[in-house]
Order: structure tokens, then C-alpha cells, then sequence
């Protein structure tokens, strides 16, 4: 249907595109000639044949009057510092129908165009007032009920919509995984926090759907229903034919979505709601009942450029403007109004100014309403850390009865038998974390029938079956969001990332989506996840970067993450289950770096001295965040400080320089990477006489520039230091691998250097 209204628009070929749109509307009541039908009741269409009933088109209407005027005020007080966010919902105002359709309780993850949506929705519980929410977002307000200041997010708790900033449909990957959590929870007898019949909307430009991580949402939805696996998520492609300036090619998404025979597509005409109802009511519908994956082709438009910013004017034609301006939804809207007799012309425009006057008076009290003015205001729900509670949930073993039954008898218990590598171990303290855990789930490729690349993970598919070990396909960036998913859905998720060098695939899962969701909800969302990546080098040389990868700089550069890297088996188990309990009492997000090099080491001198093997803890053992272990704790002839592959590395290179030098050396283990315990760090240093940094990460990005920072920020300073790291380079095959990362000689020479 062609909504061109060309006399109105025509006149306007002002600078300011928000005022012309403005009085476009204006001038378009003003000036209607139409006949007027007799009013419909509430119940009946607004006009003859549609699905849209009066009363809906009413309430949709104020809905898309106010996502405008916010537009409209924020245009107006951003250049009084009032407001600090431009970016509109102009011309996308049909999504309220999809907010209409669905339910407060169907979680949302939504396109940053999404205020007539949100409008829309707080219709659905009783006593909230999108228009005062959405101007203390506007205006940074700590008071902000979605952020508590921190950004202009659409979110809110109570109604479902989880905030987030995702402008390149990162968030595509979380929805299609929280979609299959909400199928997969009850066959796991876990309590959904939603109704098990609840679908996830996931909105988003067109532009956006062309992202690679956008792509592999899609990809993951097709090839889960073509294994006829229920994945209810309806992703909303909200077309409005450009992506900042450049253009989306006329028919693009349609011809790239309508025929995916395993992604049902679906199309809405948003800029006209009497009659792009009923078909957004056909696919929501689809989405609920057939619980597939379906895809909403919702048309929209852009007025007023893409931000505040965005002059459009210099780089579109005015003719080309104009046009556009023309097919503004709220005209269209304004004309249903006036034909269906609902609102007489002087009715109209004196709620289209009323609504104008309530959003500038919110504007204008958010303002007064006070701002974050510190630091610790600000970061406050980015980590939270309750140290006696995580410990204690750490240290929790009240499940000696699953634990017999799952490893086959009290003396089968692993404290009960000799001690055993890293490899074992970890995979003992998998099982105690599963069977501790009834919501926790562990998956990833490979993981589930063949245990894994290393077999870290053989026989927890056989213990705990396919529900809850299984095999995903082989992408990183869905690992990772079906991980959130199942976090959103108050599981618990254990997800493998098969080597460090592919976690960068996906690291903006964890980086922009996971890690940020507390800081940007308020801590009022969390998404627990224990992540686990095989890691680092030293594998003689095989498979080169991507199976020797020591780039931990990413992950050290993640705000609120907590990194976790083990050298030996009995630290592992206690630092996974410190982990486990951080992610369950404080909601946090953890990596836990397993070193490949060490999953099978027995020995630390000598071949078959067994030396590199431990006893497992008991279940009611477990590590404080942040501590580490030292070996020789009196020596302070030289302090060498690692971790990984560096501690039993360190601790043959001290019995070569206690050979050479006659130097007792303290080896430091800090195990937890992020963050670093920075006071423990300076209390080792400040008695020794000298002190080496072995880090194998590159000498541009590891860890140790922290390390010799916390030294030297403790005034420490003049203490003799060197660093041992690995060359700024990748990785190479064979034995070169090893003129890249240090060594035992490397230390030793470093050593001697500071005689």
C-alpha cells in the first residue's frame, strides 16, 4: 500500500529534518479532507476488513505518538545537555504491534528503535509510565529503572526486556539461545522464570541481518528445526531500507530470507497498522504454536536520519527526503484515525500536544533527578563479589548421595584414590560440579560421546545423558549464546571452547553481550557462565597458532570477567568449584583457562617421578578468588612469578639456578589472571631480592606487564626485575614453536643476567 501524502511533505525543505517531521503531522490533520466513517465500538475493526480492532488501534496509536515525541524531545534537549541520546524509533513505530501480540512474559532483545515497542508494552502490567522510564534513561538518570544511568538501553525487569546495546545483532545469538533453553528446562524438570510457552522476539535492522553474527543466529535457528528440534524465537527485521547511509538494495531481504526453508518468514506492512495486524498476528501465532523459528519481515522507514547527528540533508537529495518523510507511519496512522471517525481533526492534534507536553515535563524532571557522580556508582553492578557467600557455596557439599551414585561407590570417590593428573582431575571435578548442580549443563563440540578433544569430558555424557552433556555445531559465537540462553533461564552453563585461538571468533559474546549485562541492567539480569577453554602452548609443536594459541590479553581486557588458570589437578577442582559458586551467589561470568600442555603431565623432574600429580580435595574444599600458591615460601634469593605452563616450567629452572647461582627460589603460582591480586602480588615482592616475570603470553599483551605494574604501583620499584615472555609473533608449526615461547633456559638465563 502506498502511503504518500507529497502536497504535505513537499513544502519542507528545511536543515532541520525533526521540525519538518514535526509539522508534517501537523499540517496533515490540519488539512485532511477525507469523510470520516461512524466510529467503531471497541471490539470491531478501526476500518472495514482489518484485524486491528478499534480499541487496539487506539492504544497502538498513543503508543506511536509517544516513541515520537521522545524522539522529538531528545532532539530538542540534547543541545541543552538534558538529554545525552539521539539515536530515534522514528518511522519504525509498527513495532508496538508486535508488542501488542506478545506477552510481558515472551522475553525481548531488542533494536535500539524500539520505543513505540517498549510504549506498547508497558501496557501490560498495570502502574508503569513508559514515558517518565524512557526520559530518565534519556537523561542518565541513576534512577533509571533499566540502567540506573549507565546507557540509553531499552530494558526493564518486570516486563522482559533484557537490556542490552547491541547495534550489530550480537544479540542474535543469546535470544536463539535463551529460545531453546525455554524448550529444554522442562525436559530437565527445571522451573522456567517465564511460561513454557513463551517466545523470544529478537528486533533488529536490516542492515544488521547481513553481520556474520547475525548469519549464525540464523544458521543455528535452520539447522536445529531442520533436525525438527523446537527453537521459539521470532527474529523482527525491522526493514527501513538503509543502514546509516548505505542503502540496503531494494528487495534484498526478502529475497535473502523468504525462501531459507527452515527460518519462516513472514511479512508485515509496519507503516500501516490497520493492515500490517493481522500479519504480524500470523506470525506470532506461527512462532507460539508451531515453536519454529521464524522470521518477521516488518517494513519500516527512518525519518529524521539515524541520530541527532546524521544530517542527512548533506548527503541525501531533498527530493529524495521529502518522498521519504512522505511515508512517515504516524501519517498513516493520523489517516486511519480521522477515516475510522475515532478522532475528529481538533481530538488528534490536541493529544498529539499533549503528548508532546508530558514528554518534555519528564524530560525536564529527569533532569533535576540525580546523575552516577562516582566511580564506584558506576561500576557498582559490573562484578559484585560476596566473598563469605561464594566460599561458603564453594565449600557447599550436601550431595554425598549423588556424588556415590555417580562415581560408582564411596570408594570409587576420587579423594579416595591416588592422586592423578590434571586432565583426570578436571574431569572428576566436572562430574562433582554436575551432580552438585542439577540446572547445570555442559556442552560444546565434541564434548558429549567422544569426551572431548583430550577426553577432559569422557564419561559425563554417559553419567548425566544427552539433556545435559551434549554436542553443539561447530561455531563458537553460538556456544556462547545458547550459553546466555541458558543463563537467562536460570540454568546453569558450562560451555567448552575447544582451543584459546577460536574463543576470538566469538570473543564479542562474552565481551559486549555476557559480561555486560549486569553493568547495563543494574544487576537486575544476570547470566552465570563457567566457560571453559583449552589453552596456551607448548604441544611439541603441533597444529601451530590456533592449537598453541598465548593471546590472553583479550580476555584480561573484558570488564567484570574472572579468569582462571590451573597448572595442576587439585587446583583445578577447587578453583572450578569457586567458580561454579561465584556464577550461582553473585551471578558472575568466569573462563577457566585449562593449559593443553599440562592435561596429561605425571612428572615434574624426571620421567616417572610422578611428581605432577596430586590428591583430589575433598568436595568441601575450595579456593578463595584470588589466591595463589607458593612454593619454597622462605626463599628470597630470586621471586618468580607465573602461572600454567610456567609453574612446573619455573620450578625446574630454580633447581638449575640453585646448581648455578646457589639461589634459593620462591615460585609464585597466581592462578587467577583476572582479576589480579594485586596486594598478594606486592606482599611476595617486597622481600625479594630479585624477581622474574615468566609469562608466556606475548611480550606486548600477556600478563605480566599487570604483574610488574602492581610491583611497581606497591613502590617496589628498585627491585632487580626481568621478564620472561613469548615473542610478538604467531605460533609456528614443529619445533620453531619453541624459539617463540620461553623456556626453562630462558629463565635461567634471565637469572644469570642478574647476577
Amino acid at each position: 500500500m502506498n502511503h504518500i501524502h507529497k502536497p504535505i511533505a513537499a513544502r519542507h525543505k528545511g536543515f532541520n529534518r525533526a521540525e519538518v517531521v514535526d509539522q508534517n503531522f501537523i499540517e496533515f490533520v490540519r488539512e485532511w479532507i477525507g469523510q470520516p466513517r461512524c466510529a467503531p465500538n471497541d471490539g470491531e475493526p478501526v476500518l472495514p476488513g482489518s484485524a486491528c480492532t478499534a480499541r487496539d488501534f487506539r492504544e497502538l496509536f498513543e503508543s506511536q505518538l509517544i516513541s515520537r515525541h521522545l524522539d522529538l524531545m531528545a532532539r530538542v534537549l540534547r543541545v541543552q545537555n538534558k538529554v545525552f541520546y539521539t539515536i530515534g524509533s522514528s518511522g519504525h513505530e509498527g513495532n508496538a504491534m508486535v508488542a501488542r501480540l506478545t506477552r510481558h512474559t515472551d522475553p525481548a532483545f531488542l533494536h535500539y528503535r524500539s520505543g513505540a515497542f517498549m510504549a506498547e508494552r508497558f501496557r501490560k502490567l498495570p502502574g508503569m509510565d513508559p514515558v517518565m522510564d524512557s526520559a530518565l534513561s534519556f537523561a542518565a538518570s541513576k534512577e533509571d529503572p533499566a540502567s540506573g544511568g549507565r546507557h540509553k538501553v531499552w530494558g526493564s525487569k518486570p516486563l522482559w526486556v533484557l537490556p542490552q546495546t547491541s547495534t550489530i545483532a550480537s544479540h542474535l545469538p543469546k535470544a536463539f539461545g535463551t529460545a531453546v533453553a525455554i524448550e529444554q528446562a522442562p525436559r530437565l524438570g527445571r522451573e522456567l522464570p517465564v511460561p513454557k510457552d513463551s517466545i523470544v522476539i529478537c528486533s533488529f535492522g536490516d542492515a544488521s541481518s547481513n553481520h556474520a553474527t547475525a548469519q549464525t543466529a540464523f544458521n543455528a535457528a535452520a539447522w536445529t528445526a531442520y533436525q525438527k528440534l523446537p527453537a521459539p524465537v521470532l527474529f523482527v527485521c525491522e526493514d527501513n531500507g538503509i543502514g546509516i547511509s548505505v542503502k540496503t538494495p531494494s528487495g534484498w531481504i526478502a529475497r535473502n530470507f523468504s525462501e531459507r526453508r527452515d527460518l519462516d518468514y513472514f511479512y508485515a506492512d509496519g507503516l500501516d497498522l490497520a493492515q500490517g495486524y493481522a500479519d504480524v498476528a500470523r506470525a506470532v501465532e506461527h512462532c507460539r504454536t508451531t515453536r519454529r523459528p521464524t522470521f518477521l519481515h516488518l517494513r519500516t522507514m527512518r525519518a529524521m536520519g539515524h541520530a541527532g547527528t546524521d544530517f542527512e540533508i548533506e548527503w541525501r537529495s531533498i527530493e529524495e527526503l521529502v518522498a521519504l518523510e512522505a511515508t512517515d507511519p504516524l501519517l498513516r496512522s493520523a489517516a486511519i484515525a480521522l477515516e475510522s471517525g475515532l478522532y475528529s481533526r481538533d481530538a488528534l492534534l490536541e493529544q498529539y500536544e499533549s503528548i508532546r507536553g508530558k514528554c518534555f515535563a519528564a524530560a525536564e524532571e529527569a533532569d533535576r533527578r540525580p546523575r552516577l557522580k562516582t566511580l564506584d556508582e558506576v561500576m557498582k553492578p559490573l562484578a559484585p563479589y560476596t566473598p563469605e557467600a561464594v566460599q561458603a557455596e564453594a565449600q557447599r557439599a550436601d550431595y554425598a548421595e549423588k556424588r556415590s551414585a555417580i562415581f560408582g561407590g564411596e570408594e570409587k570417590l576420587p579423594e579416595k584414590l591416588p592422586p592423578r593428573h590434571l586432565a583426570i582431575q578436571i574431569n572428576q571435578a566436572l562430574h562433582d560440579l554436575l551432580a552438585k548442580y542439577p540446572e547445570s549443563l555442559l556442552f560444546g563440540e565434541d564434548v558429549a560421546q567422544k569426551g572431548g578433544v583430550y577426553t577432559v569430558t569422557k564419561g559425563l555424557h554417559k553419567a548425566f545423558k544427552g539433556a545435559r552433556v551434549f554436542n553443539t555445531l561447530l561455531d563458537e559465537t553460538i556456544i556462547l549464546g545458547l550459553a546466555q540462553g541458558y543463563a537467562n533461564m536460570g540454568m546453569l552453563p558450562i560451555p567448552e571452547i575447544q582451543y584459546l585461538a577460536y574463543f576470538h571468533n566469538a570473543c564479542d559474546q562474552i565481551r559486549g553481550e555476557a559480561c555486560s549485562l549486569q553493568f547495563f541492567s543494574n544487576d537486575q539480569y544476570r547470566n552465570p557462565i563457567l566457560l571453559r577453554i583449552a589453552s596456551l602452548g607448548y604441544q611439541k609443536g603441533f597444529g601451530g597458532h590456533f592449537h598453541n594459541d598465548n593471546s590472553i590479553a583479550a580476555l584480561r581486557d573484558i570488564p567484570g570477567l574472572i579468569v582462571g588458570c590451573p597448572s595442576r589437578g587439585d587446583d583445578a577442582a577447587m578453583m572450578l568449584r569457586t567458580m561454579a559458586a561465584l556464577c550461582k551467589v553473585d551471578g558472575r561470568v568466569c573462563a577457566f583457562l585449562e593449559p593443553i600442555a599440562l592435561y596429561m603431565t605425571k612428572d615434574l623432574y624426571e620421567a616417572g617421578d610422578g611428581a605432577w600429580q596430586f590428591a583430589y580435595p575433598p568436595p568441601n574444599e575450595a579456593m578463595a578468588l584470588g589466591e595463589g600458591r607458593i612454593y619454597n615460601e622462605d626463599a628470597k634469593d630470586l621471586v618468580i612469578f607465573t602461572f600454567g605452563n610456567g609453574v612446573p616450567m619455573a620450578l625446574r629452572a630454580a633447581r638449575e639456578i640453585e646448581k648455578k647461582l646457589k639461589w634459593q627460589t620462591r615460585v609464585i603460582d597466581l592462578r587467577w589472571l583476572v582479576p589480579l591480586n594485586e596486594q598478594f602480588i606486592a606482599e611476595q615482592a617486597k622481600s625479594a631480592k630479585r624477581i622474574i616475570v615468566l609469562d608466556e603470553g606475548r611480550r606486548s599483551a600477556g600478563v605480566g606487564e599487570g604483574i610488574i605494574t602492581a610491583i611497581v604501583e606497591a613502590g617496589l620499584g628498585e627491585i632487580p626485575s626481568q621478564r620472561v615472555v613469548g615473542a610478538d609473533t604467531y605460533t609456528p608449526l614443529a619445533g620453531a614453536a619453541l624459539l617463540v615461547l620461553p623456556g626453562e633456559n630462558d629463565v635461567v638465563a634471565a637469572a644469570e643476567a642478574m647476577k
